[in-house]
């Protein structure tokens, strides 16, 4: 089906800038002799520009690739800069930067429950 992403094992992002003219093969040789990965794997490959307003993806299918292309109109994406390597991300952090927040951050603010106590207190 194309485009479903949902059952992507790794996400790989490539760290520092692409050149963003690059097309479908151009990408797909970074993937295979650069960073030493299998492009036909069940992986999405991420790459940005310098303005880092602009990302591409590619991902095979079984049948075919795919490159997927987003330009912000509004904003800029929080895109590794140091270094060309290849940085494995979690879904998490994919949504992350797709979000526009840093997707190394530490960890994510954790949610707080209230105990329970029995009592309502008036802070009034």
């Amino acid at each position: 089906m194309l485009g479903d992403l949902s059952r992507v094992e790794k996400i790989y992002l490539r760290a520092g800038y692409t050149d963003m003219r690059k097309q479908l093969d151009g990408l797909v040789d970074i993937i295979q002799y650069s960073f030493q990965l299998d492009p036909y794997s069940n992986s999405l490959f991420l790459f940005c520009g310098k303005r880092a307003d602009r990302i591409k993806a590619v991902h095979y299918e079984g049948d075919g690739f795919c490159l997927f292309y987003k330009r912000y109109e509004n904003g800029r994406l929080q895109w590794p800069r140091t270094g060309e390597e290849a940085r494995q991300i979690s879904h998490q952090q994919l949504r992350w930067l797709l979000e526009g927040l840093n997707p190394e951050q530490p960890k994510a603010v954790r949610k707080w429950t209230p105990q329970k106590t029995g009592k309502v207190e008036n802070s009034l």
